[in-house]
C-alpha cells in the first residue's frame, strides 16, 4: 500500500504527462473494443437479415450466389425457376409456408422485388421480428407498390406518390412508363436489404412485361393499364423462393428432394450455414481491423514506457533519496511498475467507460442510418481477455524502466548536474 501511495503521489506531481498517457491508452482501448463491438454487430446484423427461413430455393447455382441475389439483392440469377417446379415443391407435406421471389427490374438504383402478400407475413429478421409499416399498407391494386425505408428517405417518397419502374437493373434502361405504380405503403426500417427494395406483386411483374419479348419491348405495343388489370396474368417463372418447414428435422430431406429434382436443375440452401461460409470469406478483413487496433494499443503502451523512461533523469534525486533511507529493489521496482499499472488501469477504465457512453448515445442513430444494431452488453470473454492482456502489457512495460532506475547509483542521484 505504501508503494501504491508513493506511485499515486508521484503521478500527481506529473499530472499533465500522466493525463496525456492515460488518454492515449484510453483512446487505444476504446478503438480496440469499438472495433470488436462493431465487428460483432456487423456479423450479427448480417446473419439476422433472415430469420425463421429454413431453405432458400432457386435455379442450380452456388450456395453463396443464391443467397446473395435472393436475400441481399447482390448480383443476378443465372437462371429462373419455373412456376410448375415452385408449385410442386409448395405441395410437399413438409412445407409450412413458401414465398416466391422474382427479381430483374429496378427503380432509380433500387432493386424491384415481385412477391405475394405472404412475404410481409412470413419474412422475419433479427430474432423473428416481422415487417411493419410506418405508413400505408400492403399492395391491393395491381399497380401498388410497397417501398423500404431507405427508398422512401433517399427519394423523398410518401404514400400516394407515383413511381416508374425501369427494365433491368441499369439506371439508363428502358422505363415501364406506360404503367406507373402508386406507393401504397412504406416499411419501417429494418437494417436489412428490405430497406432498399421496391416491392410489387407477381401479377404486376407479369403485367409490365406483357409487351416485352426476350428482354426487349415490341415496337408499337403499349397495353393500357386498365386492360392489364382485367387480363388473366399468370406467373411463368420466378427467381427464388423462401421456405419454412413444419419441422427443422425435415430440412435435409427437403433439401435433398430439391437438389435431386428431375424436372429442372434446382438448388436448396440452408441460410445459416451459407451465411457462415460467406462470413468465412470476409474473415481476413476482420483480422486486419483487429491487427490495426492491437498495434494502436501496443503503441500506446510503448508510449507510456517511453514517458516513464524520459522522467527517470528528472527523478534521479527522488530515487536516490528513497534508496538512501533503505528502499530495496522491490520498493524501487514496485514504485515504477505501480505507476505503469495505475496509468494502464485508468486508461482501460476510461476507454471502456467512454466507449459504452458513446454506444448508448449513438446506438439509435447508427441503427437508423447504417442499419447496424450495436447491442450494449457486458464485455464478452474475448473482450475481457483483451483487457487483461493490456493490463499485463502495462505491467511488463513498467519493469524495464524500473530496472533501469534501480541500476542508478545513490551517489549519482545526489550529484547536482548543471
Amino acid at each position: 500500500m505504501i508503494v501504491l501511495r508513493l506511485a499515486w503521489q508521484s503521478l500527481s506531481n506529473r499530472w499533465i504527462t500522466a493525463l496525456l498517457t492515460i488518454l492515449s491508452i484510453a483512446l487505444s482501448v476504446g478503438l480496440l473494443l469499438g472495433v470488436e463491438k462493431v465487428r460483432t454487430a456487423a456479423r450479427d446484423s448480417f446473419s439476422s437479415t433472415l430469420s425463421g427461413t429454413d431453405l432458400i430455393i432457386g435455379a442450380r447455382t452456388g450456395d453463396i450466389q443464391l443467397l446473395l441475389y435472393s436475400v441481399f439483392r447482390i448480383g443476378n440469377a443465372t437462371n429462373n425457376m419455373s412456376w410448375k417446379s415452385y408449385s410442386d415443391i409448395a405441395k410437399r407435406p413438409e412445407i409450412k409456408w413458401i414465398v416466391p421471389l422474382s427479381l430483374g427490374d429496378s427503380h432509380r438504383g433500387f432493386r424491384v422485388l415481385a412477391t405475394t402478400r405472404d412475404y410481409f407475413k412470413f419474412y422475419k429478421f433479427r430474432d423473428h421480428q416481422s415487417l411493419r409499416f410506418s405508413s400505408g399498407n400492403m399492395f391491393d391494386d395491381l399497380f401498388d407498390t410497397v417501398i423500404g425505408a431507405d427508398v422512401a428517405k433517399a427519394l423523398h417518397y410518401s404514400v400516394g406518390d407515383k413511381i416508374i419502374i425501369s427494365h433491368g437493373i441499369s439506371t439508363i434502361g428502358q422505363k415501364h412508363d406506360a404503367t406507373p405504380f402508386r406507393v401504397a405503403g412504406i416499411l419501417t426500417k429494418t437494417g436489412t436489404p428490405v430497406d432498399r427494395t421496391v416491392h410489387i406483386s407477381l401479377k404486376a411483374m407479369e403485367a409490365i412485361h406483357v409487351d416485352w419479348r426476350a428482354g426487349f419491348k415490341m415496337p408499337g405495343r403499349s397495353t393500357p393499364a386498365e386492360v392489364l388489370r382485367h387480363m388473366p396474368l399468370r406467373t411463368k417463372a420466378i427467381t427464388a423462393a423462401l421456405a419454412g418447414l413444419k419441422s427443422r428435422l425435415q430440412t435435409f430431406t427437403v433439401q435433398r428432394y430439391v437438389n435431386n429434382y428431375r424436372a429442372e436443375p434446382l438448388s436448396a440452401v440452408i441460410p445459416g450455414l451459407t451465411l457462415y461460409k460467406m462470413w468465412a470469406l470476409v474473415g481476413t478483413a476482420e483480422k486486419a481491423l483487429i491487427a490495426v487496433s492491437l498495434l494502436v494499443v501496443t503503441t500506446a503502451i510503448l508510449g507510456m514506457m517511453i514517458m516513464i523512461f524520459s522522467t527517470l533523469n528528472e527523478r534521479r534525486r527522488e530515487i536516490s533519496i528513497l534508496r538512501s533511507v533503505g528502499a530495496g529493489p522491490a520498493t524501487i521496482i514496485g514504485l515504477l511498475v505501480s505507476e505503469a499499472a495505475i496509468l494502464t488501469a485508468l486508461g482501460v477504465a476510461l476507454g471502456t467507460g467512454t466507449l459504452y457512453v458513446l454506444l448508448w448515445a449513438s446506438r439509435s442513430a447508427i441503427d437508423q442510418h447504417y442499419g447496424l444494431y450495436v447491442a450494449i452488453t457486458a464485455p464478452t470473454g474475448r473482450e475481457y481477455l483483451a483487457l487483461g492482456a493490456i493490463l499485463l502489457g502495462g505491467l511488463i512495460a513498467g519493469f524495464l524502466p524500473a530496472w533501469r532506475a534501480y541500476r542508478v547509483s545513490v551517489a549519482d542521484g545526489m550529484i547536482v548536474r548543471t
